[in-house]
């Protein structure tokens, strides 16, 4: 792994809307549900000189585009975070596949606030994105610039949540034979819905690490039922730990100068951008 790239909060909002910000390719893949064939987009270091590791990216309510994207849905009209996270994955010789589990079920625009009990059963964030998820890990074992044995799951908000079902043991998908046994080594969840359902009541039993960042000013989803979370888990032997960022709200690391105006909010995006390199570095090294 080169040596980790500790940047300035301008430095990752130029990664975001830099013209070399763009994914590289455009992709399609299956997803573990058997029967959706989703749209991705990969990203990769400027040099490789070996198979690198991978996060998988696990887009929110609000869906993988811009709300600017006037319905054009391409790698040109990704929102800003999700350009920016890609962009630092590759800055930091991490290759990064976004997946795009709304378009191919027909909302690519997402979905608006406080519209939870309005969307549709085939985006259900512990049942169809965990599938998601496994098919592009099983897409990642076919590529030859990734090496597949080091992948970690990365998520915001309803994908956030998706990405803390997926890690659950016998998640949904988790046994999609494409996958050959593969699993995800880590994964890390930034405001997430945390109740899953009631799916994780008595803690969330997993087998590898997952890191929890929230806001403590979350007007969207509870920090308290992250806290609760992760204590029960933790009692149960998981390795998990949540960082609540004072005065930050849901977002916060939106690269907008809505969400950046926010002194809370930037310094708790600088946090995650460091605790985020450093946790997958160290959980994704060879």
């Amino acid at each position: 792994m080169q040596s980790l790239r500790f940047i300035t909060l301008a430095a990752i909002i130029a990664l975001g809307l830099g013209s070399g910000a763009r994914a590289q390719e455009t992709v399609q893949f299956s997803s573990a549900d058997g029967r959706t064939q989703l749209t991705g987009y990969f990203f990769l270091p400027a040099k490789l000189a070996s198979a690198r590791p991978a996060i998988v990216l696990m887009h929110g309510r609000a869906g993988a585009y811009s709300s600017l994207a006037k319905g054009s849905y391409t790698a040109a009209t990704l929102s800003q975070r999700h350009r920016a996270w890609a962009s630092y994955w590759a800055a930091n010789g991490f290759a990064a596949l976004l997946v795009d589990g709304f378009g191919p079920r027909g909302y690519p625009a997402g979905f608006g606030r406080n519209s939870y009990h309005e969307r549709p059963e085939e985006l259900d964030e512990t049942v169809a994105r965990p599938q998601d998820a496994y098919g592009a890990l099983a897409y990642l074992r076919g590529r030859p610039e990734v090496d597949a044995s080091r992948v970690g799951l990365m998520g915001w908000s309803n994908g956030g949540s998706a990405t803390l079902a997926a890690l659950m043991l016998n998640a949904p998908g988790s046994d999609y034979a494409p996958l050959g046994g593969l699993h995800f080594q880590a994964g890390l969840a930034l405001y997430p819905g945390c109740a899953l359902k009631d799916k994780a009541k008595a803690g969330l039993k997993s087998s590898v690490p997952i890191r929890v960042l929230a806001a403590s000013d979350d007007d969207e989803v509870s920090p308290k039922i992250c806290e609760t979370l992760t204590r029960r888990s933790r009692e149960i032997g998981s390795d998990i730990t949540l960082t609540i960022y004072p005065g930050a709200v849901h977002s916060f690391d939106d690269p907008g100068k809505e969400r950046q105006s926010h002194a809370p909010n930037r310094a708790a995006t600088e946090d995650a951008y460091r605790q985020a390199l450093a946790f997958f570095a160290e959980k994704l090294k060879p």
